[in-house]
């Protein structure tokens, strides 16, 4: 289906809703008014594309409303089957509205264009701004796509894997004073990275898992302590002297 084989249905789409549709006025693929109503501008393309949104955000300099449509169906638009919701999501922020159209002719009016207020999330915020506190340094680079993430999390379960692999067996409460590590009881109870054996109530020991974490990890711990070193012949690490 080609660009003009979508003018059709989506013309009597609106002028089912009592509008006068006109195609190619000024730079724009539909026209449509009612009344003394201001114009829709629907842009039209057979899948959808950022050529498809940016003409969309150019056509809001003469139109206040502003639909994109493109065609859905098997073997097109796989964007769209695979981020509807993001896709949406974009549309609303823009301010766009969106038009899609089955191989049938069918027009679904996904989304009408309206301003976008943006809801701020407290939670969100102070998620974010207290990973950014207590992260130690700048140990990942910006745009990598890693799954394995120096959080600071990460870096407060290496601080208690360093001690427990220097000291043994340690007392929740007496690793947490050595390193300084408040929620080290939560981070070897939740034991997320498989690095920490209970040895008794209260009391834990680094575990196998934990010492090849040391091992992996072993250029982020000069940051978080100057004191702790890691060898590289064991993964074990202790306090310098």
């Amino acid at each position: 289906m080609a660009e003009t084989d979508l003018y059709r249905p989506v013309k009597q789409f609106l002028e089912a809703q009592g509008y006068t549709v006109k195609g190619e006025i000024g730079p724009c693929d539909i026209v449509a008014v009612r009344g003394d109503e201001g114009p829709v501008v629907v842009e039209l393309k057979e899948r959808l594309s950022l050529a498809l949104v940016l003409q969309g955000v150019d056509r809001l300099t003469v139109s206040d409303t502003v639909y994109v449509a493109f065609r859905i169906g098997k073997g097109h638009s796989a964007s769209w089957r695979a981020h509807g919701k993001q896709v949406v999501s974009l549309l609303r922020r823009l301010g766009l509205g969106l038009l899609t159209v089955s191989s049938r002719g069918r027009v679904v009016p996904v989304l009408d264009p309206a301003p976008y207020r943006p809801k701020s999330s407290t939670r969100r915020r102070s998620r974010l701004l207290k990973e950014f506190a207590e992260r130690v340094g700048d140990p990942e680079v910006g745009g990598s796509a890693s799954a394995r993430r120096l959080t600071a999390y990460r870096q407060d379960a290496l601080r208690c894997a360093c001690e427990l692999a220097a000291a043994g067996v340690l007392k929740v409460s007496a690793l947490s004073d050595r390193t300084g590590v408040s929620r080290a009881g939560p981070i070897l109870r939740d034991n997320h990275y498989g690095w920490f054996n209970r040895v008794m109530v209260g009391h834990y020991a680094l575990s196998p898992e934990g010492e090849r974490g040391l091992k992996h990890w072993s250029h982020a711990l000069q940051d978080l302590s100057p004191g702790w070193v890691v060898h590289s012949s064991r993964a074990t690490a202790a306090k310098r002297d």
